[in-house]
């Protein structure tokens, strides 16, 4: 039996593909949710045509969503607490259908090395990890990513991993390593991008901005000095900057509610994913601190500004993406200049859901 160990919507969403293809093939895989996001989880989870998880590793009556690093302690002792109390229940699922047990985590949140320490410690399964061998270099940036994903590899049997780069990163990896060619979340994007666009007042053409990394919105003045900027920008073209409780709070409490207006420098509430999709399809540029929209840009061509110090993906990076570094004179580069970076839609040279189902099923476990 297969189960997949995940606690995030962006995990969900990239995780969806693979699932799908899985149970395509006649295996019915498990869900089992860690509950680190539980905001939209039940929409999340209907717009992905996933099913209710199958087991909740933080009782789904005491989950609340987690947000700040003070919350992480009693969520990860939870989860422990949750594996380990049902260790024999949980053994029995993934060896029930007489195949090798597998269980299968993504990326590198906290459920991917908690995932990967229940499945390997607890249950005694073989674990695989898609979006495997990514590195930023710095132990500490991102933090706790980077950590994050080195525990995992020391965990897992099968390294999915997105590229040739992140293969070589895994060359002393033990177990089995895999170019899937790409990440997952390609498969996702092309699945959902067919939506039509909800907003409504939606500027005919705009730019979309989504902020919300600790390292980022920690730091007053780089936060002050990215929102005026970006404001500045919007007086050429509109700019939706889509915040989530967090950053919104951050910014009242910054006193920065100003910056914004309703007709240039919008800030509205963040989506579902299939509401995103079809806005970041026709956004002009994008300016983001998430890796995952670097990717999802990377593939699409839409040029990007990852106003971060440092990234683990190289996606797009020297083509339509902009590492920032967090330096204003190189995001003002970008802003003045983006449509130059416009790259041709990827969408249809990678197929990773494929290449992992098969490689699943060449060693039995569907």
């Amino acid at each position: 039996m297969i189960s997949f160990i995940v606690g995030t919507t962006a995990e969900l969403i990239k995780i969806a593909p693979v699932h799908h293809a899985i149970a395509a093939r006649g295996t019915r895989p498990q869900l089992w949710f860690t509950a680190q996001h539980m905001d939209k989880i039940a929409e999340t989870l209907a717009d992905l045509k996933l099913p209710e998880p199958d087991v909740w590793l933080v009782p789904k009556a005491k989950a609340v969503h987690v947000n700040r690093p003070a919350q992480v302690p009693g969520w990860a002792a939870t989860v422990a607490s949750t594996a380990w109390s049902r260790r024999a229940e949980l053994r029995d699922v993934l060896t029930s259908d007489g195949r090798p047990p597998l269980v299968m985590v993504h990326g590198d949140t906290f459920s991917t090395p908690y995932g990967s320490f229940v499945g390997k410690k607890v249950l005694r399964a073989r674990v695989a990890h898609i979006e495997a061998g990514m590195r930023s270099g710095s132990a500490t940036s991102p933090f706790p990513e980077e950590i994050n994903r080195r525990i995992a590899t020391r965990l897992t049997d099968i390294h999915l991993a997105p590229t040739h780069r992140e293969v070589k990163n895994l060359a002393h990896a033990r177990g089995i390593v895999v170019d899937t060619g790409a990440n997952t979340v390609i498969d996702s994007v092309r699945a959902a991008m067919t939506a039509d666009v909800t907003m409504p007042d939606l500027p005919a053409e705009f730019g979309l901005a989504t902020l919300h990394r600790f390292e980022l919105v920690s730091r007053e003045d780089k936060f002050r000095e990215v929102l005026h900027m970006l404001r500045d920008a919007s007086r050429q073209t509109p700019i939706l900057y889509l915040a989530g409780a967090p950053e919104r709070e951050r910014i009242e409490n910054l006193g920065l509610g100003g910056v914004f207006d309703d007709e240039r420098f919008l800030m509205r509430p963040k989506v579902r994913y299939t509401e995103f999709l079809p806005l970041l399809t026709r956004a002009k540029f994008v300016v983001t601190d998430s890796g995952g929209l670097q990717e999802e840009c990377a593939y699409l061509g839409v040029p990007a500004a990852i106003h971060r110090e440092r990234t683990e993906r190289h996606q797009g990076l020297d083509r339509n993406i902009v590492l920032t570094e967090m330096r204003a004179n190189k995001f003002a580069a970008f802003l003045a200049d983006y449509e130059s970076l416009r790259f041709p839609s990827l969408m249809d040279k990678y197929h990773p859901t494929e290449i992992i189902a098969n490689t699943l099923g060449q060693l039995g476990f569907c």
